[in-house]
């Protein structure tokens, strides 16, 4: 009887918090893509295009989704030098969203090779992984389908977890909400990998 009291009590008086790191080079649109979450999630008016800089260190937005859950959502800065900081967020992240610019081919193999850096990481083993083909709003940007096709010899390495490449526009906000809805989904299935953090509402 205790445990139905106490689990009832949990329900009511505590939300499911997750966190998500978002990763990718810069101008990737890590930022972009966050604040145009925040006003599709929270209808709040997000920073406009152009008075979004360059991420140095960390940009957080919490986001309290429909099933009642809050994700806390860590943009982190995509310059070289800040690649070596983005493992110390590695232990308490429940997903990983990685944004890929598809106009910027010239960096493409940059972008695999810090990709595969990243999931290679034991660390972070089991946990959902994003992959948003950014910018598709530009007409030379590199179809999804082209996108998977270099990508996948690294993806083998990505083993049963859930994974998946969606195309959006940051920018004008296409795809982003399909985007999250599925992110959503895969941290509910994976709480028994990943625990949610239960802070009082």
């Amino acid at each position: 009887m205790y445990t139905l009291l106490s689990g009832l009590y949990k329900q009511y008086t505590q939300k499911e918090e997750y966190y998500v790191i978002i990763l990718g080079l810069d101008n990737a649109g890590k930022t972009t893509l966050l604040e145009k979450i925040k006003s599709i999630y929270m209808g709040v008016a997000g920073l406009p295009p152009e008075k979004i800089a360059p991420t140095v260190g960390l940009n957080i937005g919490k986001v309290d989704m429909p099933n009642n859950s809050r994700v806390n959502f860590w943009d982190l800065g995509g310059q070289r030098e800040l690649h070596s900081i983005w493992e110390k967020y590695y232990t308490e992240c429940h997903a990983i969203v990685f944004v890929v610019d598809s106009t910027d081919s010239e960096r493409i193999e940059e972008v695999k090779d810090t990709f595969d850096r990243v999931i290679s990481n034991d660390i972070i083993e089991g946990v959902p992984v994003l992959m948003l083909a950014n910018k598709q709003d530009h007409a030379e940007a590199l179809k999804v389908h082209d996108i998977k096709e270099l990508f996948n010899p690294i993806a083998v390495k990505l083993g049963a977890r859930d994974s998946k490449v969606l195309p959006v526009s940051a920018l004008a906000g296409d795809g982003v909400r399909e985007a999250i809805d599925w992110l959503c989904t895969r941290l509910e299935r994976n709480k028994t990998n990943r625990p949610p953090v239960f802070r009082n509402r």
